[in-house]
């Protein structure tokens, strides 16, 4: 019987679906063991074969602890809300639903045909109501949270209402907004019901404010910054403008502090490390206040150099600061207007980005020095941003390159400030000069001058201590269809929530996808969709990160339906051990989920800090793509002529691009690429050899180079477990690699080798009972070891090496030992799950699966060496291998050597002068 890749496959997937064979449950005493993928977003396109790396990776690993006795839970579900499905359906018009179903349909038939040991009982789907009723619960409970500074996590908003009512602010240590009032509790009792909500939702963790946002008109959206590529967004490429709106949004500062301390109890990849905390990005310095006479306010700014103040020759404020129109003067007003304008057509990462270029306008007021009261300029430019710090900078030009080139450009002062006297060079903290034309701080040091300063301002009233980060609030709402509705209604213009017992709060139907005639999102196209039949409900929907960023605690038990996952189960499973996807979530997904997984903390419905204790981001397969060669004319138009890779450079040519699929070994299927496109049905070769080879480069896979690889295809030729042999056999899993279809034939070959360990030459299963050789424990216990150390270590590629290594041993032993074959399947069958199922049936285990099978315990005396090769040379020159006991001492292996008739041919009857002996290593004769 050949190795029939289909049939078997087919067989075990079937058998694996009926039977249920990664089902969870917590009721065991085995250890748990939690594996999650990051949450897939299915696409249209489906899978090709870089998506299932990183799942292939969890599964094997999922495998080999099942093995190893643990009780492991590896789910999968779908990421499914999302804007490509609405952009499909505002172009045709289709339910995102009904488009959603059947991407999800399709993921879910490539995913089982790849043999995945996910525990599909407890597939979720964001989109469903089922799900999202709780990712509007626990917005609900950001709500209805504060952020008590005293105890450094959010409590319930009933104990900040408490607190007003019996002491007013006196005792509240909390982060809010900036505008919070001062009162007494005989104030807070005074104030009116709207009042007191009004001042409320400046506390919660959930709130509305005015913010700057990425305004896409073409999309009818709000943007993430990650949704917007050089001012375009990500999706269309359609024009992206700065603007100020209304928006939910979430309170994750407050947590700031304790997201970076959290970074030091994770298992997580440096460089996604070091993103997370840049992004969050941790400043120690202070607040200083620049009075505006004339507003009779003042423009606050951090600065971590609070020592440079003296050097302070202007302030800038970002074009959208909220004194920018007060500030502006009538002379001044046209050139700050078309600033500002030109201003919002960039994104924030495109003013970050630009270090080269600039601009800037006068607002032509001043503020007053907190320290001299001298006056200072007041510019705008579009380097300072809205939405870090406070707006506003306070610039010196001989402390800062960028403001220097500000001041340069702009003819504006440039003072000294430092003792070194280099205006083009920011004075050196580390230093032990002194300062000098630096006011009251002449003479001191910066270690002395850091905390004088900060005593004056505070003094004055003009400044203080300050820790800042540069991570803002994240922006929760976005103005489109598909997504998960706020559970919110308006009363007089302030946000109310519905009642928990009324929710999911459903998408309503709408006649169109997009937004209203007078601007509204598109849900404000819903006929009678109103709370109580009379107050607006909130139109905005959640951004895509909302139903991404507490998933995990539903796979623990997805099908409850009165909690978001009952106590027992979260309590068992706690968080997820291993986490593998792609470092693209490091400051988006990553970020919130933990900030998520925080504030349930917070609130008492778990007990972990992290939701990912380990995490591996898998590289990224890249595609190797094929060219033709189009000769072209005389005039340079492109000819139905394609000449082979090595004639090429006799020809003037041009490189196209060709479907990798009509391509095997780089030798083109020339019939298929004539019935490949109708302008290629009359195409000529030029052919070297009777064959036309294409030429070669590695790529990014799209479908725009055509060299997307689809795993069907690949299944469908060499079957599912050659598919997971390859691709971990192309490289390490961090590491990108390309793909190269003409490498997987060896793998599919090694497959054929195992299966022929089993069968004669006429396909009958031939097994012994005999007891096996030593050479054939070794050969087993080798890669027992192997295998074990390297899925700890996730050096997947080279147990792929170390498996044919042992085939090829196993084969030239020619051994087909009951044990040794067993213990190998076993150690096979993470990588390989569908011909090691079969297999081990053949081996005598009629009943039920290999899955829950033993891991095999290594016995590190199979591979003892009991003799040793000795490589023997005379005068330095090696001439023979001598096998010897390694117990032998020197005097016998001198009588052994000596006595050997070839030793005594090389010696020719000469005399030795000594023989030197290295145990395990050299026999070297001197003559």
């Amino acid at each position: 019987m050949e190795y029939n890749h289909r049939s078997i496959e087919q067989k075990w997937q079937k058998f694996w679906a009926a039977n249920q064979t990664f089902k969870t449950s917590e009721s065991t005493e085995k250890p748990k063991y939690y594996v999650l993928d990051m949450f897939p977003y299915p696409s249209g396109a489906g899978l090709h074969v870089g998506h299932p790396l990183g799942y292939i990776a969890s599964d094997i690993f999922s495998r080999y602890k099942r093995l190893k006795g643990f009780n492991v839970l590896h789910p999968m579900g779908y990421d499914s809300f999302g804007l490509p499905a609405e952009q499909y359906a505002i172009e045709t018009g289709q339910h995102p639903a009904i488009t959603t179903e059947a991407n999800i349909n399709r993921y879910r038939e490539q995913l089982d045909n790849i043999g995945f040991s996910f525990d599909w009982s407890r597939e979720i789907r964001t989109s469903e109501p089922d799900y999202y009723t709780w990712t509007q619960w626990i917005f609900m409970q950001s709500f209805n949270a504060w952020y008590n500074l005293a105890e450094d996590k959010a409590n319930p908003i009933a104990t900040l209402i408490t607190k007003f009512e019996t002491s007013g602010t006196a005792e509240v240590q909390a982060v809010t907004d900036e505008d919070v009032l001062t009162f007494t509790a005989a104030e807070w009792q005074a104030f009116t019901a709207e009042e007191q909500q009004r001042e409320l939702l400046k506390y919660r963790l959930a709130y509305l404010r005015e913010s700057t946002v990425n305004w896409c008109a073409a999309l009818g959206t709000v943007l993430a910054n990650d949704e917007v590529i050089n001012g375009v967004s990500e999706r269309g490429g359609f024009p992206v403008e700065q603007k100020k709106m209304m928006q939910w949004s979430m309170r994750i500062t407050a947590y700031a502090d304790r997201l970076l301390r959290g970074l030091a109890d994770i298992d997580w990849p440096e460089p996604l490390v070091e993103m997370q905390r840049n992004w969050i990005g941790k400043s120690v310095g202070a607040s200083v206040k620049f009075p505006v006479p004339q507003l009779d306010r003042a423009i606050e700014v951090f600065t971590t150099r609070v020592d440079t103040i003296f050097g302070v020759s202007f302030v800038v404020l970002a074009p959208e600061h909220e004194y920018v129109q007060a500030l502006t003067t009538e002379e001044q007003k046209a050139e700050v207007e078309a600033y500002i304008e030109k201003t919002s057509k960039k994104s924030e990462l495109d003013r970050m980005a630009d270090t080269k270029t600039v601009s800037g306008a006068f607002t032509g007021s001043y503020v007053k020095h907190p320290l001299t009261g001298e006056d200072v300029q007041v510019w705008i430019a579009d380097y300072v941003l809205a939405s870090y710090g406070t707006g506003a900078v306070m610039a010196v030009p001989s402390g800062d390159q960028r403001d220097y080139v500000f001041a340069k450009h702009f003819n504006l002062p440039i003072v000294a400030i430092s003792d070194t006297q280099n205006i083009e060079n920011e004075a050196d903290p580390n230093k032990e000069g002194r300062y000098i034309n630096s006011g009251f701080i002449n003479g001191l040091t910066y270690e002395e001058a850091v905390p004088a300063l900060i005593a004056k301002l505070e003094d004055l009233k003009l400044g203080k201590a300050k820790i800042n980060f540069r991570m803002r609030d994240a922006i929760f709402g976005r103005q489109r269809y598909w997504g998960e509705p706020v559970p919110v209604y308006f009363k007089n213009g302030l946000p109310y929530l519905i009642k928990e017992e009324e929710l999911p709060l459903l998408l309503p139907e709408v006649d169109k996808y997009l937004p209203t005639e007078s601007g509204e999102p598109p849900l404000g196209r819903a006929e009678d969709w109103k709370y109580q039949a009379q107050y607006e409900y909130e139109l905005s929907t959640m951004p895509g990160w909302a139903g991404s960023s507490w998933y995990w605690f539903r796979y623990m038990d997805p099908q409850n339906r009165t909690a978001f996952a009952a106590k027992e189960a979260v309590d068992y499973w706690k968080a997820v051990d291993l986490y593998i996807g792609g470092s693209e979530h490091a400051t988006g997904h990553l970020l919130y989920a933990r900030f998520w997984n925080k504030i349930l903390k917070d609130l008492g419905f778990h007990k972990e800090e992290e939701p990912f204790k380990k995490l591996i981001n898998q590289g990224m397969i890249q595609g190797r793509s094929n060219f033709v060669y189009r000769v072209l004319d005389e005039n340079g138009k492109g000819t139905n002529t394609f000449v082979s890779l090595g004639l090429k450079d006799a020809y003037n040519t041009i490189p196209l691009h060709v479907d990798v699929n009509i391509v095997s070994n780089d030798i083109l299927d020339t019939e298929k690429f004539k019935a490949w496109r109708p302008d290629y049905a009359n195409a000529a070769f030029i052919l070297e050899h009777g064959k036309y080879i294409c030429g070669t480069e590695v790529e990014k896979m799209s479908k725009s180079k055509f060299n997307v690889v689809n795993p069907d295809d690949i299944i469908a030729q060499y079957g599912a477990d050659t598919l997971r042999l390859y691709e971990m056999f192309i490289g390490p899993l961090e590491q990108a690699k390309p793909w190269n279809t003409n490498g997987i034939e060896g793998v599919y070959k090694f497959l054929r080798k195992v299966w022929r360990l089993f069968h004669d030459a006429e396909g009958n299963v031939v097994l012994s009972d005999e007891e096996p050789t030593k050479a054939e424990f070794k050969a087993l216990h080798k890669i027992i070891k192997k295998v074990a150390d390297d899925i700890e270590r996730f050096s997947f590629n080279t147990s792929v090496s170390a498996f044919m290594i042992c085939v090829n041993e196993l084969t030239d032993l020619k051994c087909n030992k009951r044990a040794i074959l067993s213990d190998f399947v076993k150690v096979l069958t993470p990588y390989a799950p569908h011909i090691t199922e079969e297999l081990w049936t053949l081996l005598g285990n009629p009943e039920g699966s290999i899955s829950y099978a033993e891991y095999p315990a290594f016995n590190a005396s199979y591979l003892e060496e009991s003799e040793f090769a000795y490589p023997v040379s005379i005068n330095g020159k090696m001439k023979m291998n001598l096998p010897l006991a390694l117990d032998l001492d020197q005097n016998a292996v001198q009588d052994i050597v000596l006595a050997n008739a070839d030793v005594q041919k090389y010696l020719d009857g000469k005399a030795i002068k000594k023989l030197i002996f290295v145990k395990g290593k050299i026999i070297n004769i001197v003559i």
